[in-house]
């Protein structure tokens, strides 16, 4: 099957940016260097295309029911422009994706617009509507993902560049509130979300004004290889590889984010996740910072100091802000607790760790 290409594609092949597949999609990995897109976002701005990010709009009489049924937060708390992070998970409480869920603006077509990660909006489409008949609701589910392109402006000086492109003030919007602007003369739904830790916008808007809305920003483009290290810096989770369905399923108390379940509502895998949180769970994510000289990468085992492995790396990286090898993944709960000395196997060579919580960058807590 050919790879889905984000509406820019050919614009930015002719800037110089370097291509990967991820999800599916014909994606740019780096427009300069890693590390200095990583900085420009750490210490100024900088622009991505996250255009491989799916949008499924909810709408009709049982919108806000089919929505609380199918995410593990509370969409009756979202007033017009609120927003929220929501796990979505199987009759099990495995997580089978997260994103982040939009309530409209009161003179949308839909109320509801719903983020899935990369290549999962025709599964999720499909969820939805299966769900829908069986629960017989009234409700519509449209995938708008190719009607729409979509760019993260982020870090300390992105209020400002949103600020200058809009014609009209977007300063007051708390994080994950929402609302409509025109940049550049396109009216664009525009969120304090973000990926990096720093402040930070993203911007949905349609896809055949793609050029128009990226050229309004003057800032450093950023790729996916940044938006990677800027997010592990965080400790933030990445859909099929610190979570994977088949791979390595967890439950979102192993995966530090039951924050985002509500036990109150229900919503598929509710009564599963109410026995995980009363039993508590063997494995939990955690950080940590390489001690010898190396760099973890996903796959890499980790080890107890007697060399038995007792977890595996899901994410890693060289942090370009700390200039240290860091790593996210699960161990068992006697080992989780910061300070702990671990190992990890990088080519072959044992290599000492700590476990560290997370973000790794105290100053983003």
């Amino acid at each position: 099957m050919p790879l889905r290409k984000p509406p820019l594609r050919d614009r930015h092949d002719e800037r110089g940016a370097t291509f990967t597949e991820f999800g599916g999609w014909d994606m740019p990995v780096e427009f300069d260097s890693i590390k200095q897109e990583h900085e420009s976002v750490r210490h100024s701005v900088g622009i991505f295309d996250v255009s491989h990010m799916g949008e499924i709009e909810v709408s009709g009489p049982d919108a806000e029911r089919l929505m609380q049924r199918l995410t593990t937060n509370d969409v009756t708390q979202l007033s017009p422009g609120d927003s929220q992070y929501a796990m979505i998970t199987d009759e099990d409480g495995v997580i089978i994706d997260d994103t982040v869920v939009y309530r409209l603006s009161e003179d949308d077509d839909a109320e509801f617009l719903f983020i899935p990660n990369a290549g999962h909006d025709e599964m999720m489409h499909d969820r939805w509507k299966r769900f829908r008949s069986e629960w017989d609701m009234d409700a519509e589910i449209r995938n708008a993902t190719d009607d729409y392109a979509m760019y993260a402006v982020q870090g300390p000086d992105a209020a400002d560049a949103v600020n200058e492109a809009a014609d009209e003030s977007v300063a007051d919007l708390s994080k994950f509130e929402a609302m409509y602007a025109s940049v550049a003369g396109v009216r664009c739904w525009v969120a304090r979300t973000g990926y990096t830790g720093e402040d930070g916008f993203e911007l949905i808007l349609p896809s055949d004004e793609a050029e128009t809305v990226w050229d309004a920003f003057d800032c450093q483009p950023c790729g996916l290889g940044a938006r990677d290290t800027l997010r592990t810096e965080m400790g933030y989770l990445l859909s099929g590889q610190d979570f994977d369905y088949e791979d390595d399923p967890r439950n979102p108390y192993e995966a530090k984010v039951g924050f985002t379940v509500k036990l109150d509502t229900e919503f598929v895998g509710r009564d599963a996740l109410e026995r995980v949180k009363e039993e508590g769970v063997e494995e939990t994510f955690v950080g940590f910072r390489l001690v010898d000289r190396g760099v973890p990468r996903h796959g890499y085992d980790i080890t107890s100091t007697e060399d038995t492995i007792i977890g595996t790396v899901t994410s890693g990286t060289m942090s370009p802000t700390l200039s240290e090898p860091i790593g996210l993944g699960y161990v068992p709960t006697d080992y989780a607790d910061p300070g702990t000395v671990i190992r990890v196997m990088v080519r072959g060579q044992s290599k000492k760790a700590k476990i560290e919580s997370t973000p790794f960058l105290k100053d983003k807590q």
